[in-house]
């Protein structure tokens, strides 16, 4: 059951739409790269960035695996630039304990540090 629910959050976090403002069409937006490793059993790894400075990586591992307190932890992190021009990161860890984000801006970021902190816990 555990497993379920950390994959139902994470297929939430990870269907979620980035919502995003750029000084170009959206339609000249090309993938650089885009790594796959999943066969849809257990442990899996995939990664993508784009042109417009989009990019996520993520990798599951299962632990106990066969047992009856089965889960998976999950690890990675996405990235994206707004329209301020500002890269913004966030890395996170999803497994029995929650999910557990760490929210990075690069310089200039314009999310003052006690948001930032509000959305950490």
């Amino acid at each position: 059951m555990k497993l379920f629910l950390v994959l139902s959050f994470v297929a939430l976090a990870v269907a979620a739409p980035v919502q995003q403002k750029i000084n170009y069409s959206t339609d000249n937006v090309q993938i650089l790269r885009f790594d796959n490793d999943n066969l849809g059993l257990g442990n899996y790894r995939f990664a993508y960035e784009q042109t417009d400075g989009t990019k996520q990586e993520q990798q599951g591992e299962i632990l106990n695996e066969g047992r009856e307190d089965e889960s998976i932890a999950i690890r990675g992190s996405y990235a994206w630039v707004g329209p301020d021009g500002v890269t913004y990161t966030v890395n996170y860890v999803a497994d029995d304990n929650g999910f557990q984000p760490q929210i990075e801006q690069g310089p200039g970021g314009g999310v003052p540090a006690a948001v930032i902190a509000s959305f950490q816990g």
